[in-house]
């Protein structure tokens, strides 16, 4: 370069304009332009047209001015719609011409078209004009796909690749500090860079986009409007494009990433980088400067008058140390989302695979966050007084705050949500090393405030990372880092901020927690980094980054890309996504509405309702986000929205719905799957709509079958909500706007052994108790009639979870069949497995019913129901009526009642059910010896009961204190009922899929519960 310097053209104005008529046949007004080895003249010709001249260096070897030429014919050939300069041939049709100084050094001549625009560095560099840039440079590079010259082999120190060659050159950088900053640039070029780059694609480049080589359109400053200067155009790898039009983009530019993501977004768009190219861009951006600062302090003795020279290295100098200070790998994020790709390798699947496993997390609290009643800490409200208490150092007195709120409204946990604009951020560490003059402000992890020493677990298997205390105010405290490697997932970290110290000795880098697995407790501010108490919780799916170098607040300008490397922990952490927006009518305007609307005899379940707008397995979530346990409601037999379910009904609703007039294979193999659970008698199947219509059909089939009307049902039993249901329902009749018994319903006594006289061996309840059938019948007969039916719900729900003493239905059934009647089992309730040890109720009494009617559960919350009876009944139905139900049996529903069989057989629901259940009834019994309330146990599988009494020998009923556990329980995020006749018994139903750590949740809040009210009832 040296040598070229003492070749640099030295021609007057007069003497260019004489060399441009003698070859060019031009006339016209010259002017020097600036040129650090060559000189250049603008020729505004008498012609009018504009061009520049170019006098080549003599140093320059023929080869590169060749190549030159033939570059530019390229891509005039290629894409000649490219503002860039056309050459102009001499009067002999030569692309160049040849001329001898003075000093008779020899000098070759080019005359370009001039493009017009303004110097992009006389203008604003905003996003709009880099992206143009960029785009630019992509069309410019993408045109020379495929062109190679031997000229563009040349050994340049501009070639990035070369870029090591810089350590030879850091001895003429005088200041210690700055070469110690080159230094550590060039050791990661070595390490990491260099032998990467090596195997990237390569092409001809610009290799010096400039802010003086691109040019803007003079209206639109938006838009690039040229690219000049191709004199260090040379095969170079493409990456290097980019990385030099961002160095110099970059220069003086408030947010250098930012112009350089810029940059790499149009350029990506009209030629797609690599992402391994991408990664590299970050270092490459700073090797161009280091290049930059070395070349000139080495030149700096032989060329203090060339200004060329020194253009950009005070700028340059600033924006290597403002590189100095990032982050390369949060830089290099940036750049990968600015081109589409994952802010780092994995991370979108990471939070893909987090959300499709939310169900099997374990609980990051004592138990499952969504359960607790929550609300926004309001540190996104800068001068609510918390806020300014925590940001002025004052702890206790914020903690107050949130506690006097917490009290006020019953929240139990206070939430900060990702992505919150705080100013609590007050101390340095918060500001940008991106963006000048700009602060960390948007919160980057998911806060959890409760009490200190609130105990915190694993959701996940890990490996501890690292147990640190980082001790800055405001700081973090006690920080720990722990590594997950769940199968189908890329490694991620998650980090625990504000922990109490005590795991200092308990945990250290290494261990492996099992998913479930103590962490941590909640730190006091005092070890917390000076907070009120709560967990700042982050996931990473960068793994490479320590947990101090994990960004927990950041710009909001790159909140997009903060949002990939560090993913929202909400789901992690079990905080339902209703939290955070709700939607639809508020309580008091729905409540309002039905009111208007509704029939008024319609209840609504609590003095406080809930509003559920979402169900998900065993829970059920309100509006606000709250989870709930559902332990109640048997409908969704095999949990909420089970995805099979709702796939069978929108598969088969997407193709057709229609009715039982037409042939379809869906109520075939229904029947026959529904009919293979059932003993052999019973073959023939009917579908309608509802338990009420299927007892109703029940009821017509029985008609026609005895011809009888006389009902015996069984006392406080529920049967539906037609009129001739709530005739044979006790529940109803008996009370508040029933009527009392028609002459046709006759009322047996509630087979209840917990309640049976205590003089009964209890070996002879189920006879003694069916006399009250016997007297019943006998009296019919009495007056000449018989019994039409008997009908009961194999286990009676409504009456208290009542189970039949063995042998009732046996005496029963031989009773009324004796008599003439036929035998209805009800097994609306407790149907489908839900026993566990059978798949209907009334087999583990070992009888064969003459008609089952079944609902609820059979669709999972869609609307179907059925009845099954045999074929001497069915026989006596036919008697030419027609029967049809519109929409009984239509494909859709048949399509749902078939998948609800694959699920509760797919997966062993009834040994669920029976497992969890007994593990359930032993946790019960046990409760039982600690509270005397507790007067009887009792369940088989998922149906489950607890009667509660004031007093053990009398059996008084607790009813009082029964509705203050289950309302208690609610509180506490669990649902239950109460039934019985004195509303004392807690009813239990919970969907098939209730597991053991269900099971545990719903113990732990009954325990809770029952210690709760006999401190407030005595």
């Amino acid at each position: 370069m040296n040598d070229m310097l003492k070749t640099t053209p030295d021609f007057s104005t007069e003497a260019a304009a004489a060399l441009l008529k003698e070859h060019y046949g031009l006339s016209g007004a010259l002017s020097l332009l600036a040129s650090e080895r060559d000189q250049n003249f603008k020729v505004a010709a008498e012609d009018g047209s504009i061009s520049i001249l170019k006098i080549i260096n003599g140093a320059e070897p023929e080869v590169e001015s060749d190549f030159q030429t033939a570059l530019l014919s390229h891509v005039g050939a290629h894409a000649a719609d490219l503002p860039v300069p056309h050459i102009r041939p001499t009067l002999s049709g030569a692309s160049l011409a040849s001329t001898t100084s003075a000093r008779g050094v020899t000098h070759r001549l080019r005359l370009v078209s001039w493009v017009e625009g303004l110097p992009l560095a006389e203008t604003g560099r905003n996003d709009a004009a880099l992206q143009s840039l960029g785009r630019m440079l992509g069309r410019f590079d993408a045109s020379l796909k495929g062109f190679m010259h031997p000229g563009a082999l040349r050994d340049l120190d501009w070639d990035i690749r070369h870029a090591g060659r810089s350590a030879d050159r850091l001895h003429h950088v005088t200041s210690a500090e700055d070469r110690a900053l080159l230094e550590r640039f060039l050791v990661r070029f070595e390490k990491t860079v260099a032998p990467r780059l090596a195997t990237l694609r390569a092409a001809v480049i610009h290799n010096d986009a400039n802010d003086w080589n691109v040019l803007v359109d003079k209206v639109d400053h938006d838009t690039i409007s040229g690219l000049i200067d191709f004199g260090d155009a040379l095969h170079a790898p493409v990456i290097a494009e980019v990385a030099i039009a961002a160095a110099y983009a970059g220069l003086d530019h408030p947010d250098p990433i930012g112009a350089a993501a810029a940059i790499a977004r149009g350029f990506h768009a009209e030629y797609p980088l690599a992402e391994e190219e991408v990664d590299l861009l970050f270092d490459l951006i700073a090797m161009r400067l280091v290049t930059s600062v070395t070349i000139s302090a080495s030149r700096r003795a032989h060329t203090d008058d060339n200004p060329y020279l020194a253009i950009s290295e005070r700028p340059a100098w600033t924006l290597l140390r403002k590189l100095d200070r990032m982050n390369p790998r949060f830089a290099t994020a940036i750049l990968r989302h600015a081109c589409g790709f994952e802010a780092t390798s994995g991370a979108r699947k990471v939070a893909a695979w987090i959300n499709a496993n939310r169900k099997s997390l374990k609980p990051l609290l004592e138990r499952p966050a969504a359960t607790y009643p929550a609300a926004l800490v309001p540190y996104g409200d800068p001068t609510h007084p918390m806020t300014v208490k925590s940001a002025g150092e004052q702890p206790d007195e914020a903690q107050a705050i949130w506690e006097d709120y917490c009290r006020a409204h019953g929240v139990e946990l206070g939430i900060g949500p990702f992505g919150e604009e705080r100013t609590v951020y007050a101390g340095e560490m918060f500001v940008s090393r991106f963006i000048d003059h700009t602060r960390r402000t948007r919160h980057l992890g998911l806060d959890l405030f409760m009490a200190a020493g609130t105990r915190l677990y694993t959701p996940l298997a890990a490996t501890v990372v690292s147990v640190e205390i980082e001790k800055d105010p405001l700081g973090y405290g006690c920080l720990i880092a722990l590594r997950h490697e769940p199968e189908g997932c890329p490694p991620f970290v998650t980090l625990w901020g504000h922990m109490a110290h005590e795991a200092m000795g308990r945990i250290k880098a290494g261990d492996r927690l099992a998913a479930g697995a103590l962490v941590g407790e909640m730190g006091a501010p005092k070890e917390n980094g000076g907070w009120a108490p709560h967990l700042h919780l982050q996931l990473s799916t960068d793994t490479a980054l320590s947990a101090t170098e994990i960004l927990g607040v950041g710009e909001p300008q790159f909140l997009d890309v903060w949002t990939e490397l560090f993913p929202d922990a909400r789901t992690f952490a079990g905080i339902a996504e209703e939290f955070y927006e709700k939607k639809g009518r508020s309580h008091e305007e729905i409540v309002k509405r039905r009111k208007e609307l509704l029939l008024p005899n319609l209840s609504i379940s609590y003095d406080k309702p809930i509003k559920f707008v979402r169900g998900e397995g065993v829970w059920l979530i309100d509006d606000s986000g709250r989870a709930y346990l559902d332990c109640f409601n048997n409908v969704c037999h095999i949990g909420h929205a089970h995805p099979a379910v709702v796939e069978a009904m929108a598969k088969q609703a997407a193709i057709l719905n229609t009715n039982t007039r037409y042939l379809h294979d869906n109520i075939v193999a229904y029947a026959e799957r529904l009919t293979a659970t059932l003993p052999k008698e019973l073959t023939v199947a009917g579908f309608v709509n509802s338990g009420s219509e299927a007892n109703s059909l029940a009821l017509r089939l029985m008609r026609a079958h005895t011809g009888r009307e006389n009902a015996i049902t069984l006392d406080w039993s529920y049967h539906g909500t037609t009129q001739e249901l709530i005739d044979i329902s006790p529940y109803k009749f008996r009370r508040k706007g029933g009527k009392g018994p028609k002459p046709h319903v006759h009322v047996a006594t509630i087979p209840d052994s917990y309640h049976a006289p205590a003089d009964w061996p209890a070996e002879e309840h189920g006879k003694r108790f069916a006399e009250s059938v016997a007297e019943l019948i006998q009296a019919m007969k009495a007056k000449g009639e018989g019994p039409g039916f008997f009908i009961a719900e194999s286990i009676p729900s409504v009456a208290g979870q009542v189970f039949l003493p063995e042998g009732y239905l046996k005496e029963v059934y031989r009773l009324v069949r004796e008599a003439g009647g036929v035998c209805i089992a009800d097994e609306v309730q407790v149907g489908f497995g839900r026993v566990g040890s059978h798949w209907w109720a009334f087999e583990t009494q070992g009888v064969v019913p003459d008609v089952v009617t079944m609902g609820k559960p059979i669709g999972d919350g869609h609307p179907l129901a059925a009845v099954v009876t045999t074929r001497e009944v069915t026989d006596s139905f036919n008697n030419g009526m027609e029967y049809f139900n519109t929409f009984g049996g239509n494909p859709v529903s048949c399509a749902v009642g078939l998948a609800v069989l694959d699920v509760i057989e797919g997966q062993d629901l009834r040994g669920n059910a029976l497992s969890v259940g007994n593990y359930l009834i032993d946790a019960f019994r046990a409760m039982q010896t600690r509270y005397e309330v507790i007067g009887d146990v009792r369940g088989m599988g998922l149906f489950l009961g607890i009667e509660l009494v004031t007093d053990r020998k009398t059996k008084a009923p607790a009813t009082e204190f029964a509705r203050a556990v289950s309302n208690g329980a609610r509180r506490r995020g669990v649902l239950m009922g109460t039934e019985g006749p004195h509303d004392n018994i807690l009813k239990m139903r919970p969907p098939m899929i209730f597991s053991k750590r269900d099971a545990d949740h719903l113990l732990a809040v009954l325990e809770e519960t029952f210690a709760d009210v006999a401190r407030t009832l005595g």
